[in-house]
């Protein structure tokens, strides 16, 4: 398996080797050096270093989880934006807890800057401008095991491990009408060699396409034309560190499309690349192109776009919900049909791109290869499409690259503790056929998932790790002190009917009769822990997230305490583990299609199985009978 044939000269011994620095590359080099490991991050250009090849934001519905999520384990993504915003909201606040998420559009290029700035000055890492054409491995101890990276120029770099975050640049390709040529995002070159020596060393490649709109010119909208979408005040930050964003926010306008619209994409449909049988990969299910709303929603008078900043000193305006593989001129055509764009000024047309990735159904819980030995993927290479998504498979293969070189217990987090652990689990047990793209719905047991207490579930896995500070840690610690602090004193303080009765009637709720606790009371949904406080003279003062956490601590128990217990009866499966060396085959009532997804797929427990396409419930019975029956013969 050795490649050193095609090495010009060495260029030194490192621990890992991270290909790639977009949002999964990032994450993953920044986690390795932290913990102490000797890293080198590549780039094929470090213009490309935490590039927004699309939406400029962070993070949304079920991202905004994964962010929180990624910040209270020790990792940047949540820091960076805070420092690099240029507008901040909270989705879904009408709803409940369990769905609300945070979103903030960046300044693009201050994103970038600013990331690349902290990996260039994280100590035990080093940031490369060069594109890796092969990875090098050879049989230790019975295993195919990475050994290095060689570049094109043919600089040989030694590596124990090595991380794959190769984004949408393997072998990518870029459509817009009949015109496709061989292109990274944005104008960059695509990296066209690594495919080959990826498939040499024993991983399947498939193709996935996704796609971006185009950006205009912004003295070229009509903003009387659009509603205007303000941020919110004040600004909630996404890392738990933050204490305060003072910013000016830049606006966002709302505007849609028409019959009109939908009328010149129709007519188009024979130039688009989507359905012209030129792109293979599949799509997103969930972030279609227009021409593919206009076809699939043919019964739809309208959809909405978005128009956003790319940052605060460029002209440049994204908008989201129009990607396309259309012609220039067409884009423009339909562009200006719609109200406020009728005098638009297209400055990169929008275009599809195809990429090869693996089938993540080839990889452990720990993002490593099951065929070869120390080489980890993460991001898009494994399916999955968003930066948030990116970031977080980063940061677990990163963590885990560095535990295992340093002979630890590796790092999973389980569907119940996180959303990275949801997503992960859903890559290498269900697999994909499109980009993957988190969502609340996903997880079963998001009312304990909440992107409110990130910081209460992970942090102290966080700090175990070695990546959480001790700062981090102490301001959760006491937070949670807070938090069971007024708990326990809102269910001893009492009010008496005279006291709050007349509040009560004010906000619609039935009277009491007697004296009733402060956290019976707050239990009512017409009722906040500010209102209350009008007849609560003892009240502490308590900072905001402490509040958030009491209010749905009181007022969610029945909700919450049924997910603890559905999560009781989750863990009985996922405590029971399986063999990676069982023989699914042999196993007498074991359906054939279920043994040999089984058999693909070594799920590490019964739980894992459970969730495997093509495995019913029924073979789930017949593997604890057998697992079962295993056990008493061990007994014996």
């Amino acid at each position: 398996m050795g490649n050193k044939e095609n090495a010009i000269y060495e260029m030194g011994k490192f621990d890992v080797a991270v290909i790639g620095a977009g949002h999964a590359g990032c994450e993953a080099g920044l986690a390795a050096a932290r913990l102490g490991l000797k890293t080198v991050v590549f780039a094929s250009t470090l213009e490309a270093v935490a590039m927004m090849a699309c939406n400029p934001s962070i993070g949304g519905t079920g991202k905004g989880q994964l962010v929180r999520e990624i910040d209270a384990l020790g990792g940047e993504m949540g820091v960076n934006i805070d420092a690099t915003m240029v507008q901040s909201k909270m989705l879904n606040t009408g709803k409940g807890p369990a769905i609300q998420s945070l979103r903030a559009q960046a300044d693009k290029k201050e994103y970038h800057a600013r990331m690349k700035s902290v990996l260039e000055k994280e100590e035990n890492l080093e940031l490369k401008q060069a594109e890796i054409v092969t990875i090098e491995a050879a049989y230790t101890e019975g295993k195919k095991r990475v050994t290095a990276v060689i570049t094109k120029t043919g600089a040989r770099y030694e590596a124990k491990a090595v991380i794959l975050a190769t984004g949408t640049f393997l072998s990518s390709k870029i459509f817009i009408g009949h015109s496709e040529y061989s292109s990274g995002p944005d104008g960059m070159a695509a990296c066209n060699e690594l495919s080959q020596s990826i498939r040499t060393l024993g991983l399947k490649l498939r193709r996935f396409k996704t796609g971006t709109p185009a950006r205009a010119l912004k003295n070229t909208f009509d903003y009387s034309l659009m509603k205007r979408e303000e941020g919110d005040q004040p600004v909630v930050p996404f890392s738990f560190l933050t204490k305060n964003i003072n910013i000016d926010q830049l606006p966002c306008y709302l505007t849609y499309t028409n019959e009109k619209t939908h009328e010149i994409i129709r007519d188009n449909f024979n130039r688009s690349a989507m359905f012209s049988g030129k792109i293979e990969g599949a799509g997103p299910r969930y972030c279609p192109s227009i021409e593919d709303k206009v076809k699939r929603f043919a019964d739809k008078k309208r959809h909405q776009l978005f128009i956003e900043p790319e940052g605060r000193n460029t002209e440049e305006m994204y908008i989201q919900g129009m990607s396309s593989s259309l012609p220039e001129d067409v884009q423009t055509l339909f562009y200006r049909t719609i109200p406020g764009l009728e005098n638009i000024e297209i400055s990169r047309p929008a275009y599809a791109i195809e990429y090869d990735c693996i089938d993540s159904l080839e990889l452990f819980h720990t993002l490593e290869t099951k065929e070869v030995g120390n080489l980890y993927c993460a991001g898009q290479i494994n399916g999955s499409s968003g930066y948030e998504e990116a970031g977080a498979q980063g940061l677990i293969a990163g963590i885990n690259a560095g535990l295992k070189l340093r002979n630890k217990p590796p790092f999973v987090l389980g569907r119940d503790e996180a959303y990275i652990g949801v997503l992960i689990d859903d890559l290498v047990t269900k697999g994909t056929n499109e980009p993957y793209r988190m969502m609340t719905s996903r997880a079963e047991y998001r009312l304990l998932l909440r992107q409110d207490n990130a910081d209460l579930r992970l942090t102290q896995r966080g700090y175990e790790i070695g990546l959480a500070s001790d700062e981090r840690l102490e301001k959760m610690k006491r937070k949670r002190q807070g938090i069971e602090d007024e708990l326990a004193r809102l269910k001893k303080h009492k009010a008496s009917p005279e006291e709050v009765n007349d509040i009560l009637e004010q906000k619609g709720t039935g009277a009491i009769s007697k004296k009733t606790s402060l956290y019976e009371l707050l239990k009512r949904p017409q009722l906040s822990y500010e209102e209350l406080g009008a007849v609560d003279g003892e009240r502490p003062a308590l900072d905001d997230g402490v509040i958030t956490q009491v209010e749905i601590s009181c007022k969610y128990e029945g909700y919450i305490n049924k997910q603890l217990e559905q999560v009781d009866r989750f863990k009985q499966l996922e405590d029971k583990a399986l063999s990676a060396n069982l023989d699914y085959l042999s196993i007498k009532g074991l359906r054939l299609e279920a043994a040999e997804k089984l058999a693909a797929i070594k799920p590490a427990s019964v739980g894992a199985a459970s969730r495997i396409s093509g495995v019913s419930p029924a073979d789930i019975g017949v593997l604890l009978v057998y697992l079962e029956r295993m056990t008493r013969e061990k007994a014996k």
